[in-house]
């Protein structure tokens, strides 16, 4: 998920991959959201108006929403931050997510391909995405969402305006009769489905492929693919550009790395200026992000290019993207190998 945006978290996908993390949607809850709370009055206000929700809606809605305490613990040690990179790696790149990946490629393949070839997305990305967030679709989340957003939204003061928001989409796709507001489950943001999609993403970037209208992002595997493809192309993805490449440091190399910084805000020139050699056969002038992945022997970096970037647009961290980046090349590689051993 994203520090800004939060479209489609990954580290919504962690989390929620925690089963002992997550309450379940049918446990009891005491605590109930006090609805003259004044800001919960704003949100009701607010959403009746720029939305156009009735304003019994809303409050019948949320009077039947549950505090969540434990996301607010949660939301404060997300993994893309408390974790080096080679340990991140270790969790996701996995020789059964690989396995498992190519495997769902084989099931999916018809569908896979049409999506890539529509959106012009390689397939190994739109089946990494899904490895990454959700195990390709079999661990969506056991938090009710209308619960994590309302939590989070009147809760968590350093992101209210962000899941208010999203409170807000939520209801809408209610309204669209996208949902069922009162048993949708998701991760312990919000995040929804196979791609774990936030609300006003779902809104946006979902798309119907399969044969109706309707927008499934849990067992329409057409709807599902289209969708994450879809995700990645409105968010400037280019066919046939780079992701990621090695970078080698010389000995007197000066630069500085900012943590958070996920702006292409170097060239491949820049970078070598500073003694940063890029394993990568790039123009000059092409924008790039060198990146710390660090190693258990002690640092390493990287050099993410724009199609690197679109992938934290899908959620804001240089080890989402890394860690989504070097699963998608693995299931290719496994992918290849079992077609050339097939070929006579």
């Amino acid at each position: 998920m994203n520090t800004r945006r939060f479209p489609l978290l990954a580290l919504l996908a962690l989390l929620a991959c925690a089963p002992a993390l997550a309450q379940p949607a049918s446990a009891p809850f005491a605590a109930r959201f006090d609805l003259h709370r004044p800001e919960i009055v704003a949100f009701i206000n607010e959403v009746t108006q720029r939305e156009g929700l009735k304003r019994k809606d809303v409050q019948r809605l949320l009077k039947k929403a549950r505090p969540q305490p434990k996301i607010i613990d949660m939301m404060n040690r997300p993994m893309e931050k408390v974790a080096p990179w080679w340990e991140y790696r270790e969790h996701f790149v996995t020789a059964e997510r690989v396995s498992d990946g190519a495997q769902f490629w084989a099931d999916h393949r018809e569908s896979l391909e049409r999506a890539a070839a529509t959106y012009q997305v390689p397939p190994e990305y739109l089946v990494a995405i899904l490895g990454v967030e959700t195990r390709y679709g079999r661990v969506t989340g056991h938090y009710r969402v209308l619960d994590a957003l309302a939590t989070l939204a009147f809760d968590y003061p350093p992101r209210h305006n962000y899941f208010a928001g999203e409170l807000a989409q939520f209801m809408v796709l209610a309204k669209e009769k996208q949902l069922d507001p009162l048993t949708t489950t998701g991760s312990y943001a919000g995040a929804m489905g196979a791609p774990q999609f936030m609300p006003s993403a779902y809104r946006r970037y979902a798309v119907a492929f399969g044969n109706d209208q309707r927008r499934d992002l849990w067992g329409d595997w057409d709807d599902i693919l289209a969708s994450v493809a879809n995700y990645l192309r409105e968010n400037g993805w280019k066919a046939g550009e780079p992701v990621l490449a090695e970078a080698r440091i010389d000995p007197a190399a000066t630069f500085h790395i900012e943590p958070h910084n996920l702006e292409l805000n170097e060239t491949v020139d820049t970078l070598g200026a500073h003694g940063v050699k890029v394993d990568a056969e790039v123009p000059a002038d092409t924008p790039a992000l060198l990146i710390l992945a660090e190693q258990p022997d002690g640092p390493a970096y990287r050099v993410g290019f724009h199609n690197f970037y679109v992938l934290t647009r899908y959620n804001a961290s240089a080890r989402y993207a890394m860690a989504v980046h070097d699963l998608a090349r693995a299931v290719s590689q496994r992918v290849q190998a079992a077609t050339t051993a097939a070929t006579p």
